[in-house]
């Protein structure tokens, strides 16, 4: 009977706290909710992203606007937010410090997920599928079996700072060969044009296109994809409601067909190359 007793009191005495427990978890989700960027943006007016200009993510047209995949994916966001848009365009090499600075709100820069980039920040569910392509000399590497022959200690291949699908490529697939960064994507193709390195990898289409214009100078010793990348949203860590939204928005216009459609249009043509200075 003492059992029984005891039994009921301490049962008695948890249905009794459950009303507080209940409030602390209404008020903490509410701190959260107050806290999160989304709410932010929402007072603000205005959705403001951290880019870096990366062909064709984002790229200046002939007038000095921003265009590019990530310009698409950022304004549509910002769109149905119901909110004003503003980009910050930051050197690729300081982006995540920028944004754990609060200098913006979200990273939209075809940025990789890496576990060593997920210690610094949150990632969103991938938005986009990138592959890495190679341009390569044809004065220091026009004669080599593919792929085999750029495994020397002699061939530099060289990649823009900080784009990990780069380094991480040659040091798998050429583990012999020699690495130089630059901060500018443009001076690394430049490089290989010049005739100072073998090769470098970047996003298609990058490789096509400075593989067109300099003819003389590049080649592509295959067309086939080097690696298989998947870009998401940045954001901040401890703001669980940022990223339930964002990721809802992704997977949202990933079902409908929107972000495959631009991707296309970015990614696998070249219908906007009138629009940019060659």
């Amino acid at each position: 009977m003492k059992v029984v007793k005891t039994a009921l009191t301490l049962l008695l005495a948890l249905l009794l706290m459950i009303p507080a427990y209940t409030a602390l978890a209404g008020e903490t989700q509410q701190q959260l909710t107050a806290e999160s960027v989304i709410e932010t943006i929402k007072k603000r007016g205005k959705l403001m992203v951290g880019m870096s200009t990366f062909v064709p993510w984002a790229m200046r047209n002939k007038q000095g606007e921003l265009i590019g995949f990530e310009i698409d994916v950022a304004k549509k966001v910002a769109e149905d937010m119901g909110v004003d848009i503003e980009f910050v365009p930051t050197q690729w090499s300081g982006i995540i410090p920028a944004l754990i600075a609060g200098k913006f709100d979200v990273i939209i820069g075809g940025m990789s997920v890496t576990p060593q980039r997920n210690l610094t920040i949150n990632f969103t569910a991938p938005y986009a599928h990138s592959g890495m392509g190679i341009a390569a000399s044809k004065k220091l590497a026009g004669d080599f079996a593919w792929p085999e022959g750029f495994n020397r200690s002699d061939v530099i291949f060289v990649c823009r700072r900080g784009v990990t699908p780069c380094t991480d490529a040659v040091e798998t697939i050429w583990p012999k060969a020699k690495i130089r960064q630059f901060d500018d994507d443009t001076m690394a193709f430049q490089e290989v044009v010049n005739g100072n390195a073998h090769a470098t990898l970047s996003s298609h289409p990058k490789p096509v296109k400075w593989t067109y214009r300099y003819q003389d100078a590049l080649y592509m010793p295959t067309t086939e994809n080097l690696s298989k990348g998947d870009e998401a949203f940045g954001i901040r860590k401890g703001d669980p409601d940022a990223l339930n939204f964002f990721s809802n928005w992704i997977m949202v216009n990933t079902s409908n067909g929107w972000l495959e459609k631009r991707h296309h249009h970015w990614f696998k043509t070249m219908d906007w190359a009138d629009q940019v200075d060659q």
